[in-house]
């Protein structure tokens, strides 16, 4: 198991429409990841639950959107332990 929680980049960076998001959890979190616009809107919830420990992968299909940058921001939290961490997505249609 991972032994810190990290957000990777997602791949591809620029996409058309679906990407990945890979996370790691070094423990069970209560898992959140939403993308924003540029003026900081949520635009869209990718996934809001408890995951187990371990390398993940959540594919995102931003077909609804237009062209343009987005950030991708997950939030973990565990027995009083946060993690927030955002990264640049960039959407070519």
């Amino acid at each position: 198991a991972p032994n810190r929680f990290t957000l990777n980049q997602n791949y591809p960076n620029p996409f058309n429409p679906e990407t990945n998001i890979n996370f790691e959890l070094p423990v069970k979190s209560a898992v959140k990841i939403e993308i924003f616009d540029v003026s900081g809107r949520a635009v869209d919830k990718v996934i809001e639950r408890n995951l187990e420990a371990g390398y993940h992968t959540v594919k995102y299909n931003g077909s609804r959107l237009s062209s343009g940058i987005y950030y991708c921001r997950m939030s973990a939290e565990s027995d009083g332990v946060s993690f927030v961490k955002t990264t640049k997505m960039i959407l070519i249609k």
